[in-house]
């Protein structure tokens, strides 16, 4: 993967690679829900999770952006974001 990892103002680094396989949907879900309007999660794993696109659009409808900067054999990186929330 050749997408950048290094740090970006209000991007947000989550590589799901590390992490067992079912606690994976949940960390996501938390990582998400912690995120302000305006920021990234950068969401890196060994494939294209796209049952896990279907329940992230359910949960947050309109409020979710999604944009992938890669996506082959290697796995996918995303950019999960945020916009229109209420400020906090």
């Amino acid at each position: 993967m050749h997408a950048t990892l290094s740090p970006e103002q209000n991007v947000h680094i989550f590589d799901a690679r590390g992490i067992a396989r079912r606690f994976r949907h949940s960390a996501i879900f938390g990582a998400l829900g912690a995120l302000r309007s305006g920021e990234t999660m950068r969401f890196i794993n060994d494939h294209d999770p796209l049952p896990l696109l279907a329940q992230l659009r359910e949960r947050f409808g309109e409020h979710l952006t999604v944009g992938y900067r890669e996506r082959g054999a290697q796995g996918v990186v995303v950019d999960f974001g945020i916009v229109g929330l209420p400020d906090e």
